[in-house]
């Protein structure tokens, strides 16, 4: 993983929201649509779009169109990559 991979990542996830988000994806174990996910929040449609898009073009969501809806799972070989990386610094 180069480190532009790494920074896109990082800041990804320097917003609680975005890592609530992961998690609440993470927790289902299975595709969580884009509805679903805005009424687990008090925001907005377009502001959980946002932070969708950049967990996405993190790489760190695999997205699945479903007619006009868009269904969300974690990435998990992107996420162990990552998790690698930061265990490289442990002693």
């Amino acid at each position: 993983m180069d480190l532009k991979k790494i920074e896109k990542i990082s800041k990804a996830l320097g917003d609680p929201y975005r890592l609530k988000i992961i998690e609440a994806i993470n927790k289902e174990q299975t595709w969580l649509p884009c509805s679903t996910i805005v009424e687990m929040f008090n925001l907005a449609q377009s502001t959980i779009s946002h932070h969708l898009k950049q967990l996405s073009d993190a790489d760190l969501l695999i997205t699945e169109k479903d007619g006009r809806n868009t269904k969300y799972i974690v990435n998990k070989e992107v996420f162990s990559s990552y998790i690698n990386f930061l265990n490289s610094f442990k002693d």
